[in-house]
């Protein structure tokens, strides 16, 4: 049994791999056929950092850089079911960006 002392909010977020271009600028990495790759993750006992806003770059374990699309919450005994995330950054992704993913997403 759970100690409730032991219990953390969690979330998951819906979101799709980025790097940088030459400019420093994000981008989203799409996969071989041009589509792009929206995965979840979601917050963890030791996740550093805090959610902020739409837009928002993490890094997950594997130190991928990935922008939230969507947000969720999720039951904590349900947590198991997603990758935990690392840590979220205080860079963002630009909002025209997000506009559009989410439209991909909702597809």
């Amino acid at each position: 049994m759970i100690n409730i002392k032991e219990k953390y909010e969690v979330h998951r977020y819906v979101g799709v791999p980025v790097e940088t271009n030459s400019s420093g600028q994000y981008i989203i990495k799409k996969d071989d056929n041009g589509n792009y790759k929206f995965h979840n993750w979601r917050t963890g006992k030791h996740t550093k950092g805090n959610f902020k806003k739409l837009g928002q770059v993490f890094l997950t374990e594997n130190n991928m850089m990935v922008a939230v699309i969507a947000v969720y919450d999720v039951k904590f005994n349900h947590r198991h079911e997603y990758t935990p995330l690392q840590r979220f950054t205080s860079e963002y992704v630009d909002k025209d960006l997000i506009i559009g993913l989410k439209k991909e997403l909702n597809a």
